[in-house]
Protein backbone atom coordinates (compact mmCIF):
# COMPACT_ATOMS: atom_id res chain seq x y z
CA UNK A 1 0.00 0.00 0.00
CA UNK A 2 1.21 3.69 -0.86
CA UNK A 3 2.01 6.24 1.78
CA UNK A 4 -1.57 8.15 0.94
CA UNK A 5 -3.95 5.32 1.57
CA UNK A 6 -2.04 4.49 4.58
CA UNK A 7 -3.04 7.70 6.34
CA UNK A 8 -6.48 7.88 5.07
CA UNK A 9 -6.54 4.36 6.52
CA UNK A 10 -4.80 5.71 10.14
CA UNK A 11 -7.05 8.46 9.97
CA UNK A 12 -10.36 6.64 9.41
CA UNK A 13 -9.62 4.39 12.59
CA UNK A 14 -8.64 7.45 14.64
CA UNK A 15 -12.71 8.59 13.43
CA UNK A 16 -13.81 5.84 15.76
CA UNK A 17 -11.62 6.44 18.68
CA UNK A 18 -13.07 9.66 19.25
CA UNK A 19 -15.36 9.99 21.99
CA UNK A 20 -15.13 13.45 23.08
CA UNK A 21 -17.37 16.06 20.53
CA UNK A 22 -18.06 19.83 21.27
CA UNK A 23 -19.82 19.92 18.06
CA UNK A 24 -21.31 23.31 18.60
CA UNK A 25 -20.86 26.00 15.72
CA UNK A 26 -17.40 26.11 14.31
CA UNK A 27 -15.31 28.84 12.21
CA UNK A 28 -12.14 27.31 11.10
CA UNK A 29 -9.67 27.87 8.69
CA UNK A 30 -7.49 25.72 6.93
CA UNK A 31 -4.23 27.31 5.06
CA UNK A 32 -1.96 25.46 2.33
CA UNK A 33 -3.15 21.71 3.73
CA UNK A 34 -1.80 19.03 0.98
CA UNK A 35 -3.24 15.88 3.73
CA UNK A 36 -5.78 13.56 1.61
CA UNK A 37 -8.12 13.51 4.12
CA UNK A 38 -9.09 16.05 7.05
CA UNK A 39 -11.40 15.25 10.13
CA UNK A 40 -13.32 17.72 11.44
CA UNK A 41 -16.12 16.29 13.99
CA UNK A 42 -18.06 13.61 15.23
CA UNK A 43 -21.65 13.87 15.93
CA UNK A 44 -25.00 11.41 17.06
CA UNK A 45 -27.86 12.62 14.75
CA UNK A 46 -31.42 11.67 15.47
CA UNK A 47 -34.15 11.00 13.02
CA UNK A 48 -34.54 15.05 12.48
CA UNK A 49 -30.73 15.83 12.36
CA UNK A 50 -29.14 18.00 10.01
CA UNK A 51 -25.51 19.55 8.99
CA UNK A 52 -25.14 22.93 7.13
CA UNK A 53 -21.15 23.37 5.64
CA UNK A 54 -20.22 26.00 4.86
CA UNK A 55 -16.84 27.27 2.93
CA UNK A 56 -15.09 30.50 1.58
CA UNK A 57 -12.18 31.60 0.61
CA UNK A 58 -11.70 28.53 -1.59
CA UNK A 59 -8.05 28.69 -2.94
CA UNK A 60 -6.00 25.33 -4.78
CA UNK A 61 -2.49 25.59 -5.54
CA UNK A 62 -1.29 22.68 -7.69
CA UNK A 63 2.71 21.43 -8.20
CA UNK A 64 2.06 19.02 -10.67
CA UNK A 65 1.99 19.29 -14.32
CA UNK A 66 -1.93 19.74 -14.20
CA UNK A 67 -2.65 23.53 -13.30
CA UNK A 68 -6.29 23.20 -13.31
CA UNK A 69 -7.04 20.08 -10.72
CA UNK A 70 -10.67 18.10 -11.01
CA UNK A 71 -12.84 19.69 -8.90
CA UNK A 72 -15.13 17.04 -8.87
CA UNK A 73 -12.32 15.14 -6.73
CA UNK A 74 -12.22 17.19 -3.65
CA UNK A 75 -15.05 17.62 -1.60
CA UNK A 76 -17.08 16.79 1.80
CA UNK A 77 -18.89 13.72 3.06
CA UNK A 78 -20.14 12.08 6.13
CA UNK A 79 -18.93 8.19 7.14
CA UNK A 80 -20.85 6.47 10.01
CA UNK A 81 -19.02 3.75 11.96
CA UNK A 82 -20.66 0.63 10.58
CA UNK A 83 -19.52 2.11 6.84
CA UNK A 84 -15.81 2.54 8.55
CA UNK A 85 -14.73 -1.07 7.44
CA UNK A 86 -16.01 -1.14 3.96
CA UNK A 87 -14.13 2.16 3.32
CA UNK A 88 -10.91 1.20 4.40
CA UNK A 89 -11.11 -2.23 2.42
CA UNK A 90 -12.03 -0.52 -0.88
CA UNK A 91 -8.76 1.56 -0.23
CA UNK A 92 -6.83 -1.60 0.64
CA UNK A 93 -8.03 -3.32 -2.49
CA UNK A 94 -7.51 0.00 -4.50
CA UNK A 95 -4.46 2.08 -3.33
CA UNK A 96 -5.39 4.96 -5.98
CA UNK A 97 -9.27 4.56 -4.75
CA UNK A 98 -11.29 7.88 -3.89
CA UNK A 99 -13.20 8.02 -0.72
CA UNK A 100 -15.89 10.43 -3.01
CA UNK A 101 -16.54 7.54 -5.02
CA UNK A 102 -17.48 5.02 -2.35
CA UNK A 103 -21.13 3.95 -2.21
CA UNK A 104 -21.14 3.31 1.72
CA UNK A 105 -20.36 7.27 2.65
CA UNK A 106 -23.08 10.33 2.46
CA UNK A 107 -22.11 12.71 -0.21
CA UNK A 108 -22.44 15.88 0.54
CA UNK A 109 -20.94 18.34 -2.25
CA UNK A 110 -17.52 18.67 -4.37
CA UNK A 111 -15.61 21.79 -5.59
CA UNK A 112 -17.42 21.49 -8.74
CA UNK A 113 -20.51 22.38 -7.00
CA UNK A 114 -19.08 25.96 -5.64
CA UNK A 115 -21.06 28.81 -7.29
CA UNK A 116 -20.31 30.68 -10.20
CA UNK A 117 -17.29 27.34 -11.00
CA UNK A 118 -14.32 28.33 -10.20
CA UNK A 119 -15.91 30.25 -7.18
CA UNK A 120 -14.35 30.03 -3.87
CA UNK A 121 -18.04 29.54 -1.99
CA UNK A 122 -20.72 26.96 -1.07
CA UNK A 123 -23.11 26.66 1.63
CA UNK A 124 -26.08 24.33 1.43
CA UNK A 125 -27.73 22.60 4.60
CA UNK A 126 -28.39 18.86 4.51
CA UNK A 127 -31.27 17.11 6.27
CA UNK A 128 -29.63 13.65 8.05
CA UNK A 129 -31.81 11.20 6.62
CA UNK A 130 -30.93 7.82 8.39
CA UNK A 131 -30.34 8.62 12.28
CA UNK A 132 -26.25 7.25 13.32
CA UNK A 133 -23.38 9.08 14.51
CA UNK A 134 -20.90 10.27 11.56
CA UNK A 135 -17.82 11.75 11.14
CA UNK A 136 -17.63 14.78 8.95
CA UNK A 137 -14.57 14.63 6.20
CA UNK A 138 -13.06 16.55 3.82
CA UNK A 139 -11.22 14.52 1.23
CA UNK A 140 -8.67 15.73 -0.92
CA UNK A 141 -7.65 12.90 -3.97
CA UNK A 142 -5.84 14.84 -6.18
CA UNK A 143 -2.09 14.87 -5.42
CA UNK A 144 0.29 17.39 -4.85
CA UNK A 145 -2.26 19.87 -4.35
CA UNK A 146 -2.15 22.42 -1.25
CA UNK A 147 -6.09 23.89 -0.32
CA UNK A 148 -7.06 26.66 1.93
CA UNK A 149 -10.51 27.70 2.79
CA UNK A 150 -12.71 29.00 5.34
CA UNK A 151 -15.15 26.10 6.96
CA UNK A 152 -18.04 26.96 9.23
CA UNK A 153 -19.85 24.03 10.48
CA UNK A 154 -23.06 23.51 11.89
CA UNK A 155 -24.39 20.28 13.08
CA UNK A 156 -27.87 19.99 15.02
CA UNK A 157 -30.75 17.85 15.97
CA UNK A 158 -34.28 19.02 15.96
CA UNK A 159 -36.22 18.84 19.35
CA UNK A 160 -40.28 18.22 19.35
CA UNK A 161 -41.03 21.42 19.71
CA UNK A 162 -38.37 22.58 16.43
CA UNK A 163 -35.52 24.30 18.28
CA UNK A 164 -32.24 23.18 17.63
CA UNK A 165 -29.76 20.88 20.00
CA UNK A 166 -26.36 21.45 19.11
CA UNK A 167 -25.43 18.56 21.54
CA UNK A 168 -24.84 15.23 19.94
CA UNK A 169 -27.67 12.64 20.80
CA UNK A 170 -25.58 11.00 23.22
CA UNK A 171 -24.53 14.19 25.15
CA UNK A 172 -28.03 16.26 25.20
CA UNK A 173 -28.58 14.93 29.14
CA UNK A 174 -24.87 16.03 29.93
CA UNK A 175 -26.14 19.72 30.99
CA UNK A 176 -28.68 18.01 33.84
CA UNK A 177 -26.05 15.50 35.05
CA UNK A 178 -23.87 17.81 35.49
CA UNK A 179 -25.92 19.89 37.66
CA UNK A 180 -27.11 17.16 39.89
CA UNK A 181 -23.53 15.78 40.86
CA UNK A 182 -22.40 19.53 41.47
CA UNK A 183 -25.40 19.78 43.82
CA UNK A 184 -23.66 16.25 45.29
CA UNK A 185 -20.70 18.42 45.93
CA UNK A 186 -21.78 21.33 47.40
CA UNK A 187 -23.68 19.36 50.08
CA UNK A 188 -20.76 17.17 50.52
CA UNK A 189 -18.53 19.97 51.26
CA UNK A 190 -21.12 21.50 53.78
CA UNK A 191 -21.07 18.22 55.48
CA UNK A 192 -17.36 18.71 55.13
CA UNK A 193 -16.94 21.84 56.53
CA UNK A 194 -19.36 20.75 59.12
CA UNK A 195 -17.02 17.88 60.55
CA UNK A 196 -14.12 20.33 60.35
CA UNK A 197 -15.80 22.85 62.70
CA UNK A 198 -16.75 19.55 65.49
CA UNK A 199 -13.94 18.68 65.53
CA UNK A 200 -11.20 21.50 65.01
CA UNK A 201 -9.05 20.92 67.24
CA UNK A 202 -7.49 18.08 65.02
CA UNK A 203 -8.12 20.01 62.26
CA UNK A 204 -4.59 20.02 59.49
CA UNK A 205 -3.83 21.67 56.63
CA UNK A 206 -4.41 18.46 54.43
CA UNK A 207 -8.36 18.79 55.96
CA UNK A 208 -8.32 22.55 54.28
CA UNK A 209 -7.06 21.52 50.67
CA UNK A 210 -9.26 18.80 50.76
CA UNK A 211 -12.04 21.39 51.22
CA UNK A 212 -11.01 23.31 48.30
CA UNK A 213 -10.56 20.40 46.43
CA UNK A 214 -14.32 20.17 46.91
CA UNK A 215 -14.82 23.47 46.23
CA UNK A 216 -13.07 23.16 42.43
CA UNK A 217 -15.11 19.93 41.82
CA UNK A 218 -18.28 21.54 42.44
CA UNK A 219 -17.45 24.87 40.41
CA UNK A 220 -15.80 22.74 37.55
CA UNK A 221 -18.73 20.99 37.48
CA UNK A 222 -21.01 24.02 37.68
CA UNK A 223 -19.42 25.24 34.44
CA UNK A 224 -19.34 22.38 32.58
CA UNK A 225 -22.64 22.09 33.26
CA UNK A 226 -23.30 25.64 31.92
CA UNK A 227 -21.16 25.53 28.89
CA UNK A 228 -22.88 21.74 27.70
CA UNK A 229 -26.64 23.95 28.21
CA UNK A 230 -25.35 27.03 26.47
CA UNK A 231 -24.17 24.23 23.29
CA UNK A 232 -27.20 22.95 23.53
CA UNK A 233 -29.56 25.64 22.88
CA UNK A 234 -27.34 28.05 20.70
CA UNK A 235 -24.49 26.26 19.32
CA UNK A 236 -21.32 28.59 21.41
CA UNK A 237 -20.37 28.14 25.19
CA UNK A 238 -20.35 31.78 25.77
CA UNK A 239 -17.17 32.08 27.62
CA UNK A 240 -17.73 29.01 30.25
CA UNK A 241 -15.75 27.16 28.75
CA UNK A 242 -12.91 29.11 29.56
CA UNK A 243 -14.40 29.16 32.85
CA UNK A 244 -14.56 25.45 32.77
CA UNK A 245 -11.23 24.50 32.05
CA UNK A 246 -9.26 27.15 34.39
CA UNK A 247 -11.32 25.34 37.56
CA UNK A 248 -10.71 21.96 35.84
CA UNK A 249 -6.49 22.62 36.46
CA UNK A 250 -7.02 24.11 39.46
CA UNK A 251 -9.23 20.93 40.69
CA UNK A 252 -6.82 17.98 38.93
CA UNK A 253 -3.79 19.81 40.54
CA UNK A 254 -5.62 20.13 43.67
CA UNK A 255 -6.94 16.53 43.43
CA UNK A 256 -3.39 14.90 42.41
CA UNK A 257 -1.65 16.98 45.31
CA UNK A 258 -3.94 15.60 47.80
CA UNK A 259 -3.17 12.05 46.63
CA UNK A 260 0.21 12.62 46.61
CA UNK A 261 0.54 14.46 50.28
CA UNK A 262 -2.40 11.97 52.10
CA UNK A 263 0.03 9.24 50.81
CA UNK A 264 2.88 10.99 52.79
CA UNK A 265 1.41 11.35 55.42
CA UNK A 266 1.37 15.11 55.62
CA UNK A 267 0.26 16.97 58.06
CA UNK A 268 -1.55 14.09 60.28
CA UNK A 269 1.63 12.16 60.64
CA UNK A 270 4.36 14.33 60.14
CA UNK A 271 4.70 18.26 59.34
CA UNK A 272 7.60 17.96 56.34
CA UNK A 273 8.25 16.28 53.17
CA UNK A 274 10.82 14.43 52.23
CA UNK A 275 13.24 15.28 49.60
CA UNK A 276 12.12 12.34 46.92
CA UNK A 277 8.19 13.22 48.19
CA UNK A 278 9.20 16.75 47.02
CA UNK A 279 10.32 15.90 44.10
CA UNK A 280 7.41 13.59 43.44
CA UNK A 281 5.23 16.97 43.79
CA UNK A 282 7.77 18.84 41.01
CA UNK A 283 7.34 16.37 38.84
CA UNK A 284 3.58 15.52 39.08
CA UNK A 285 2.30 19.52 39.39
CA UNK A 286 3.93 20.16 36.12
CA UNK A 287 3.11 17.00 33.94
CA UNK A 288 -0.37 18.03 35.26
CA UNK A 289 -0.03 21.98 33.56
CA UNK A 290 1.02 20.18 30.31
CA UNK A 291 -1.78 17.79 30.83
CA UNK A 292 -4.22 20.13 30.71
CA UNK A 293 -2.41 22.24 27.96
CA UNK A 294 -3.22 19.16 25.58
CA UNK A 295 -6.52 19.10 26.97
CA UNK A 296 -7.31 22.32 26.09
CA UNK A 297 -5.61 21.94 22.78
CA UNK A 298 -8.08 18.95 22.45
CA UNK A 299 -11.61 20.47 23.21
CA UNK A 300 -11.03 23.41 21.64
CA UNK A 301 -9.50 22.77 18.35
CA UNK A 302 -10.12 19.27 16.93
CA UNK A 303 -9.34 16.57 14.65
CA UNK A 304 -9.17 18.92 12.26
CA UNK A 305 -5.78 20.43 13.19
CA UNK A 306 -2.17 18.25 12.06
CA UNK A 307 -1.28 18.08 15.68
CA UNK A 308 -4.39 17.07 16.96
CA UNK A 309 -3.52 13.24 17.46
CA UNK A 310 0.01 14.14 18.57
CA UNK A 311 -1.71 16.18 21.46
CA UNK A 312 -3.55 13.27 22.04
CA UNK A 313 -0.77 11.35 22.52
CA UNK A 314 0.70 13.62 25.14
CA UNK A 315 -2.03 13.89 27.00
CA UNK A 316 -2.13 10.30 27.15
CA UNK A 317 1.53 9.68 28.25
CA UNK A 318 1.37 12.52 31.11
CA UNK A 319 -1.59 10.98 32.52
CA UNK A 320 -0.15 7.84 32.73
CA UNK A 321 2.99 8.82 33.92
CA UNK A 322 1.12 10.93 36.75
CA UNK A 323 -1.50 8.11 37.72
CA UNK A 324 1.77 6.10 38.46
CA UNK A 325 3.89 8.37 40.06
CA UNK A 326 1.63 9.51 42.49
CA UNK A 327 1.40 5.91 43.89
CA UNK A 328 4.85 5.96 44.92
CA UNK A 329 4.57 7.79 48.49
CA UNK A 330 1.88 5.67 49.66
CA UNK A 331 4.08 2.56 49.16
CA UNK A 332 6.65 4.86 50.78
CA UNK A 333 4.67 5.10 53.93
CA UNK A 334 3.50 1.94 54.07
CA UNK A 335 6.88 0.35 53.60
CA UNK A 336 7.99 3.34 56.48
CA UNK A 337 5.36 2.06 58.76
CA UNK A 338 6.26 -1.21 58.50
CA UNK A 339 10.12 -0.82 59.53
CA UNK A 340 8.98 1.46 62.51
CA UNK A 341 6.50 -1.00 63.84
CA UNK A 342 9.65 -3.19 64.46
CA UNK A 343 11.00 -0.79 66.87
CA UNK A 344 8.53 1.80 68.27
CA UNK A 345 6.51 -0.87 70.59
CA UNK A 346 3.35 0.38 69.13
CA UNK A 347 1.98 -2.46 67.51
CA UNK A 348 -1.72 -1.64 67.63
CA UNK A 349 -1.37 1.62 66.21
CA UNK A 350 1.26 0.75 63.20
CA UNK A 351 -1.20 -1.87 62.27
CA UNK A 352 -3.73 0.63 61.97
CA UNK A 353 -1.77 3.12 59.99
CA UNK A 354 -0.78 -0.03 57.51
CA UNK A 355 -4.53 -0.69 57.27
CA UNK A 356 -5.26 2.62 56.80
CA UNK A 357 -2.84 3.06 53.85
CA UNK A 358 -3.23 -0.21 52.54
CA UNK A 359 -7.44 0.64 51.68
CA UNK A 360 -6.07 4.58 50.51
CA UNK A 361 -3.56 2.59 47.96
CA UNK A 362 -6.19 -0.02 46.67
CA UNK A 363 -8.83 2.71 46.85
CA UNK A 364 -6.42 4.89 44.55
CA UNK A 365 -5.73 1.93 42.12
CA UNK A 366 -9.30 1.14 41.72
CA UNK A 367 -10.18 5.08 41.19
CA UNK A 368 -7.53 5.01 38.29
CA UNK A 369 -8.10 1.88 36.64
CA UNK A 370 -12.20 2.76 36.72
CA UNK A 371 -11.78 6.05 35.22
CA UNK A 372 -9.33 5.66 32.86
CA UNK A 373 -9.96 2.10 31.35
CA UNK A 374 -13.79 1.12 32.02
CA UNK A 375 -14.98 4.63 31.82
CA UNK A 376 -12.88 4.61 28.06
CA UNK A 377 -14.75 0.85 27.19
CA UNK A 378 -18.18 2.25 28.34
CA UNK A 379 -17.57 5.02 25.48
CA UNK A 380 -16.37 2.85 23.20
CA UNK A 381 -19.27 -0.09 23.53
CA UNK A 382 -21.97 2.04 24.14
CA UNK A 383 -24.72 2.81 21.49
CA UNK A 384 -23.69 6.92 20.68
CA UNK A 385 -27.57 7.50 22.18
CA UNK A 386 -26.55 6.20 25.22
CA UNK A 387 -23.10 8.16 25.57
CA UNK A 388 -23.81 10.05 28.66
CA UNK A 389 -23.68 7.00 30.37
CA UNK A 390 -20.27 6.71 30.54
CA UNK A 391 -19.95 10.45 32.17
CA UNK A 392 -22.23 9.52 34.59
CA UNK A 393 -20.20 6.71 35.33
CA UNK A 394 -17.22 8.79 35.52
CA UNK A 395 -18.92 10.89 37.92
CA UNK A 396 -20.80 8.46 40.00
CA UNK A 397 -16.97 6.41 40.45
CA UNK A 398 -15.26 10.13 41.42
CA UNK A 399 -17.88 10.85 43.73
CA UNK A 400 -17.60 7.50 45.57
CA UNK A 401 -13.45 7.96 45.60
CA UNK A 402 -13.62 10.90 47.48
CA UNK A 403 -16.21 10.30 49.70
CA UNK A 404 -13.92 6.69 50.75
CA UNK A 405 -10.76 9.11 50.65
CA UNK A 406 -12.29 12.15 53.23
CA UNK A 407 -14.12 9.27 55.17
CA UNK A 408 -10.75 7.48 55.92
CA UNK A 409 -8.51 10.76 56.66
CA UNK A 410 -11.31 12.84 58.03
CA UNK A 411 -10.79 14.48 61.20
CA UNK A 412 -11.42 13.07 64.45
CA UNK A 413 -10.57 13.47 67.73
CA UNK A 414 -11.07 10.14 69.57
CA UNK A 415 -9.64 7.68 66.56
CA UNK A 416 -11.23 4.28 66.93
CA UNK A 417 -7.79 2.70 65.94
CA UNK A 418 -5.97 3.86 69.13
CA UNK A 419 -8.29 3.06 71.84
CA UNK A 420 -6.65 -0.09 72.48
CA UNK A 421 -6.09 -2.67 75.10
CA UNK A 422 -3.44 -4.85 76.06
CA UNK A 423 -5.14 -7.53 74.13
CA UNK A 424 -5.29 -5.49 71.11
CA UNK A 425 -1.88 -4.61 71.59
CA UNK A 426 -0.46 -8.45 71.43
CA UNK A 427 -3.02 -9.47 68.93
CA UNK A 428 -1.95 -6.61 66.78
CA UNK A 429 2.04 -7.71 67.02
CA UNK A 430 1.35 -10.91 66.40
CA UNK A 431 -0.64 -9.81 62.96
CA UNK A 432 2.54 -7.52 62.33
CA UNK A 433 4.57 -10.64 62.40
CA UNK A 434 2.43 -12.90 60.50
CA UNK A 435 1.40 -10.34 57.62
CA UNK A 436 4.51 -8.32 55.73
CA UNK A 437 1.82 -5.80 54.00
CA UNK A 438 3.78 -6.30 51.07
CA UNK A 439 1.87 -4.47 47.94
Amino acid sequence: MTRLPLFVVLLLFSASCITRTAAEIKSLTISDDSRPMILFEKFGFTQSGHVSVSISSVAVVSSSSDPIPDPSRLGFFLMSEESLLQVVLEIEQNPNFCVLDSNYVLHLFTFHDLSPPPGSKYEHLYPVMSPNEYSLFFVNCVPETKISMKVRTEMYNLDPNGSKDYLPAGSTRLPGLYFFFSLGYLAFLGLWGYACWVNKRVVHRIHVLMAALLLMKALNLICAAEDKHYVKVTGTPHGWDVLFYIFQFIRVVLLFTVIVLIGTGWSFLKPFLQEKEKNVLMVVVPLQVLANIASIVIGETGPFIKDWVTWNQIFLLVDIVCCCAILFPIVWSIRSLRETSKTDGKAARNLAKLTLFRQFYIVVIGYLYFTRIVVFALKTIAAYKYRWVSNAAEEIASLAFYMLMFYMFRPVEKNEYFVIDEEEEEAAELALKEDDFEL
